[in-house]
């Protein structure tokens, strides 16, 4: 199961068509495996990772088979990991 908090979601419409898709494929790929090879843990936060997806990263957990997308951001902005 996956959900997405009301930030990544808004964030998500905010991007263009191409954009949206790229990050879209991305997040639904962790359905079929919730820990790829380049995700990675987020140091002081436990059981947060990140995967990059072009110039976005997403923040997410997984718990009891169920990812949860927390953030969804710029690579090159330490914005996406304020609030975590």
């Amino acid at each position: 199961m996956l959900t997405i908090s009301k930030d990544a979601s808004d964030f998500l419409n905010s991007l263009q068509s191409k954009q949206f898709k790229q990050v879209g494929v991305k997040i639904h790929s962790l359905l079929r495996d919730p820990f790829p090879a380049d995700a990675k843990h987020l140091s002081g936060h436990p059981g947060f990772r990140r995967i990059d997806s072009g110039e976005f990263r997403v923040i997410y957990t997984v718990s009891n088979d169920i990812i949860s997308v927390f953030r969804i951001g710029k690579r090159n902005d330490g914005e996406v990991y304020r609030g975590l």
